[in-house]
């Protein structure tokens, strides 16, 4: 049997005394029970589930969402009345309340997406949602939470929230075939005209729907003004939008009990400084990073990654201490095979990268590994998801990756699965796809099809095998016929002493930057 308190941190090591997250649960603990969690793996899969749970509200229901970018007519389904935003206007003439906060984005040039945050947001507003564009973040900082919240009035039965890190934008409606999102928008060259996507997101139902539900409140009744920018709070006066939140209706109580899983909540919020700090964080929140240091000093034969970066020295020092303590311990991580920015703006990257990766595979060669992905037609697999399984126990899915910017920096919300079922079932679905072995699973069941991946340590040699064939294949000039599986063994970025010196400033100050309060990076705690 499993104790919470060994795997889970308690509301104390939390360190987040002004939050309310906790205030419904007993004495010191800081998670809930009795809840159903089923991941939703890819896009497409995700946008299907909230299209016929936002269909399903009616009047007085409730829907909350969070966004980090948002494309206006990113269609949930193949319907053509799908589009993000005439889905949410349906919501809203039916008599649901919906209320959502976007990231406000940085400026277009700079590579960001400002123009069609603001659009979503106005064309929401115009229709009578109310959608505000929240920029009350650190500088070079983001709202990097995901999640939607639905509630209804008359039966909470049926409440659901979906947590994770799929966008409700271009490119993320892709399905296992990883043939790319019908809207496209463009990555860099190595991805073509339509970038395959791997992405997971999760659907809770259960008290954890109230959890996630009291993030948005804390977020939107922060009373800090949504911009500190006087000339962003004068074109949106000229515009018209709304600037100054609603009260929202007073919040339910929890769902009854709606299965046997414990989830936990861990969230990032920066230090803001004196005058700014937000009233539920003073100093930030920075229980992902402590969450996934607690579970990984536990861990004693897995841990199975899949994150978009999985940069430098800090995310390095949470594995190097357990795999020294266990030789039996393996870490498997799956990433993008190339960053999603060309040019000189890559090579930080690739030092985030050389930082955490090659400094575990030189503590541990045999039993660290890297993989990308690529579809069948050869093209990389962007991999968005941000999953980690330690063992057949823990499993967390949400906004953040793996790198100070998210453990530190940027607003983020992950939800932790205490099950050991839960925890095993995630990995091998994972893996069936990753291994080409989902029409099997569909005959024959995902335990008889993945019985070579069941014990956590021989799934290390399984990925290992398949990427070698691949590569051979690959490197023979691919004449036979592909072997099946789409993992590619992920080279170490080879980069010269000079590379890596000028690339240091950009990764520490822009890529992955440092939100903790002086005191705790002196002391390099969370």
């Amino acid at each position: 049997m499993v104790d919470p308190a060994d795997w889970l941190l308690t509301r104390r090591e939390r360190a987040n005394p002004l939050t309310r997250l906790d205030d419904l649960h007993d004495g010191d603990q800081a998670w809930s029970e009795g809840n159903h969690v089923r991941p939703l793996i890819h896009g497409a899969t995700y946008f299907r589930a909230l299209y016929d749970a936002l269909e399903a509200t009616g009047p007085g229901d409730l829907v909350l969402f969070t966004d980090w970018q948002g494309d206006a007519d990113e269609q949930l389904t193949a319907e053509r009345d799908s589009q993000v935003v005439e889905v949410l206007s349906r919501a809203h003439q039916r008599g649901v309340a919906v209320h959502g906060l976007v990231w406000r984005s940085h400026l277009d040039q700079a590579g960001f997406f400002a123009t069609e945050n603001r659009h979503l947001g106005e064309q929401l507003q115009k229709r009578g949602a109310e959608v505000l564009l929240d920029m009350r973040v650190r500088a070079g900082g983001s709202h990097h939470q995901k999640f939607v919240v639905v509630r209804h009035r008359d039966d909470l039965t049926r409440d659901v929230a979906f947590v994770g890190g799929i966008d409700l934008a271009h490119n993320r409606r892709d399905d296992a075939e990883h043939r790319g999102d019908p809207q496209p928008q463009p990555l860099t060259r190595e991805y073509g005209a339509r970038p395959p996507w791997h992405d997971v997101q999760i659907a809770i139902q259960g008290p954890a729907v109230h959890d996630v539900e009291t993030v948005f409140r804390e977020r939107w009744s922060d009373p800090a003004p949504l911009s500190r920018s006087p000339l962003r709070r004068m074109a949106d006066k000229l515009r018209g939008l709304d600037s100054s939140p609603d009260s929202l209706p007073e919040q339910w109580p929890p769902p009854p009990p709606a299965g046997a899983h414990t989830v936990q909540l861990l969230r990032t919020y920066p230090d803001l400084g004196p005058g700014r700090d937000y009233p539920f964080a003073r100093g930030g929140e920075r229980s992902i990073a402590r969450g996934y240091s607690k579970a990984v000093r536990r861990a004693e034969s897995l841990v199975y990654v899949e994150d978009q970066y999985f940069w430098g020295h800090d995310v390095a020092r949470v594995f190097e201490d357990q795999l020294r303590a266990r030789p039996e311990l393996h870490l498997i991580v799956v990433i993008p095979l190339v960053p999603d920015i060309d040019g000189l703006n890559r090579v930080p990257q690739l030092l985030g990268r050389q930082r955490a990766l090659g400094r575990l595979m030189d503590l541990a060669p045999e039993r660290v590994a890297a993989y990308g992905l690529e579809n069948h037609a050869g093209v990389p697999v962007y991999v968005h998801a941000k999953v980690c399984i330690v063992d057949n126990i823990w499993a967390s899915t949400g906004s953040d990756n793996f790198s100070r910017r998210s453990w530190t920096h940027d607003s983020e919300l992950t939800a932790v699965v205490l099950d050991e079922s839960y925890a095993r079932d995630l990995r091998l679905t994972l893996a069936a796809e990753h291994l080409d072995r989902l029409d099997k699973v569909n005959d024959r069941g995902l335990e008889a099809t993945m019985s070579d991946c069941i014990d956590p340590a021989a799934m290390f040699e399984v990925y290992a095998s398949c990427a070698a064939r691949l590569d051979e294949w690959h490197a023979a000039g691919r004449r036979q016929d592909r072997p099946p599986g789409r993992l590619r063994r992920l080279p170490l970025p080879q980069l010269s002493a000079r590379q890596r010196h000028w690339a240091a400033l950009p990764l520490d100050l822009i890529h992955d930057p440092d939100g903790r309060p002086s005191a705790l990076r002196r002391a390099d705690r969370y």
